[in-house]
């Protein structure tokens, strides 16, 4: 079994008019992040209208930082300025427990 010991979150402004975008880009990565070995987790969710996060988990660092240099998010920075308010958030987390 793979230990979820290190976590992403991304949080995702989009700009007035692009959400329906931004959901479909975050709800379409999913298979992209399927074609990733070490990426144990993912998910993709909105927070609220215009809000939007993904959450994925790793169990070693170098998962974690070949899912930072992946597909995701080369293609989440080609189209940020076109379709996101701000830059996206990525912070590193530490799992403390899971199940």
């Amino acid at each position: 079994m793979n230990m979820k010991n290190l976590g992403l979150l991304a949080t995702l402004k989009a700009k007035k008019g692009k959400e329906m975008e931004v959901s479909n880009f975050i709800k379409e990565a999913v298979n992209l992040a399927r074609k990733e070995e070490k990426t144990i987790t993912w998910y993709s969710f909105k927070i609220d209208e215009s809000t939007f996060g993904i959450f994925d988990t790793f169990e070693k660092e170098s998962g974690r930082e070949a899912h930072l240099n992946g597909e995701i998010a080369s293609a989440l920075m080609e189209k940020a300025s076109e379709l996101l308010s701000e830059p996206p958030t990525i912070k590193k987390v530490e799992i403390l427990s899971a199940v």
